[in-house]
């Protein structure tokens, strides 16, 4: 028998059932009633990609995000189910002869591998870069790229509800250790951040630390609490569970003790912020999403929202604009709008960069100040998040007005630098320097630092 669970304190009053999550993978992509209605090839598309990328998607995601009328177009559909453009033409049809010759696993699996490491599983250095040391010994599922913050990847969180198509961290699903991030050693955390007091921010991620346990992240947090750890300020948490799974901080067996956690922190003097991935706005349009959202905001907690300009999904200003404000409506506070990154099925998804820019600025002029808060279109590149302030025109040069918001140096932040105007550009390394330079002012020192892994 369903539970129900109630909270009369607040306004409005609502009831929800406990629901029990159910989730397929590209195992049981025959069990999934309603794609089969679905032409036959696009059937077999989705099998070969989904054995090369992860796929995962769960039934609240299938019944109540998506608009089956408006498939293939409607881009909650594009967000979680395969498409044949995420693998570029030959390697398509390398993994498709494949099935089509009914090839075992293990064939299907090597291939897959081979074709997996030319898609840039780790971009913007941070196997290489961002791996911190502890008593000289390497911090696995730990990452400190930029001076003030420290990301950790708990083991029991490496995976999500369902998993975004476009995900940069597509590497941590697909079985491969060599690729996972991930540690279960929550004492070698707490003694580098002991260490490392200009740390302020621990932003826990992952995969989704959402699908762990209340008792799991516990052993992360609570130690926090202590006084060898005032330093740390601000904890983050980044979730796509707002989206995928709401039920997570509502009904779920342990939402109660989730949100007390939440405000035990805030009420230590915390400033906790759940970073949440919104990509489009039919991604809160349920009531068990916006009764999430009050749940937290009820703990002093508060969300911020990102998320990357992606094709297929939300490269459409409206679409933003749409999204800012009704986040702003429900006390969300709009943070980023990424570039999509250089890795994974970026051939499919990428915008260029003066596109974006132009989608970002005409969905900034339909909104208020309050959603104006939310920085981009953002790279986040090897040397930092290099953010694209402007299209302009400087002594007859065309070109893009760029800074750091994040470096890792901190002294290149909010410097400005120009680039070449360019209509196809997509990444950072795609873009020339402007007025005849040879290198940007980063260059030299990044180089150095890539030498010294550091």
């Amino acid at each position: 028998m369903n539970s129900i669970v109630t909270f009369p304190n607040r306004i409005p009053t609502t009831e929800f059932e406990e629901r029990r999550f159910k989730v397929y993978t590209d195992r049981q992509l025959d069990k999934i009633e309603i794609i089969q209605n679905l032409p036959e090839e696009t059937l077999f598309e989705m099998k070969v990609v989904a054995s090369v990328l992860p796929f995962r998607v769960n039934e609240y995601v299938i019944n109540e995000l998506i608009n089956w009328d408006q498939v293939p177009n409607d881009p909650i559909y594009q967000l979680v189910f395969p498409q044949k453009g995420m693998l570029k033409d030959e390697h398509f049809e390398r993994m498709a002869a494949l099935h089509r010759e009914g090839a075992d696993k293990k064939e299907i699996q090597a291939v897959a591998k081979e074709i997996r490491d030319e898609l840039n599983p780790h971009p913007a250095g941070q196997m290489e870069m961002n791996m911190p040391e502890l008593d000289g010994e390497v911090l696995d599922g730990v990452q400190h790229k930029y001076r003030e913050t420290v990301l950790f990847f708990p083991a029991q969180g490496q995976t999500c509800h369902s998993y975004c198509t476009f995900c940069f961290r597509w590497a941590q699903f697909v079985g491969d250790k060599d690729l996972k991030m991930a540690s279960t050693e929550a004492e070698k955390l707490h003694g580098y951040l002991k260490e490392h007091t200009e740390v302020t921010d621990l932003l826990v991620t992952g995969g989704d630390p959402m699908v762990m346990k209340t008792k799991n992240l516990v052993q992360y947090l609570e130690p926090l609490l202590e006084p060898e750890f005032d330093h740390i300020q601000t904890v983050r948490i980044g979730t796509k569970a707002l989206t995928f799974w709401p039920y997570r901080f509502v009904t779920d067996k342990d939402a109660d003790e989730l949100i007390d956690l939440f405000a035990r922190l805030v009420d230590a003097g915390k400033h906790v912020a759940i970073m949440a991935h919104y990509n489009h706005w039919q991604e809160i349009t349920t009531e068990i999403a916006e009764e999430a959202i009050r749940r937290i905001r009820a703990t002093g907690a508060e969300i911020r929202a990102q998320g990357p300009l992606i094709k297929h999904v939300n490269d459409d200003a409206d679409a933003w604009a749409k999204l800012w404000k009704k986040e702003v409506k429900l006390g969300i506070i709009p943070y980023y709008m990424f570039v999509e990154r250089d890795t994974g099925a970026k051939n499919y998804f990428e915008v260029p960069l003066a596109e974006a820019y132009h989608i970002y600025r005409e969905a900034m002029k339909q909104v208020s100040g309050l959603a104006r808060t939310a920085r981009g279109p953002s790279m986040s590149a090897g040397p930092g998040k290099v953010e694209i302030q402007g299209i302009t025109e400087i002594k007859g040069e065309k070109v893009f007005v760029l800074r750091f918001l994040q470096g890792r140096n901190p002294d290149w932040v909010q410097r400005p630098f120009f680039a070449k105007y360019s209509d196809t550009a997509t990444w950072l390394h795609e873009l020339e320097p402007a007025f005849g330079e040879e290198k940007f002012f980063f260059e030299d020192e990044y180089e150095q630092m890539k030498k010294g892994n550091g």
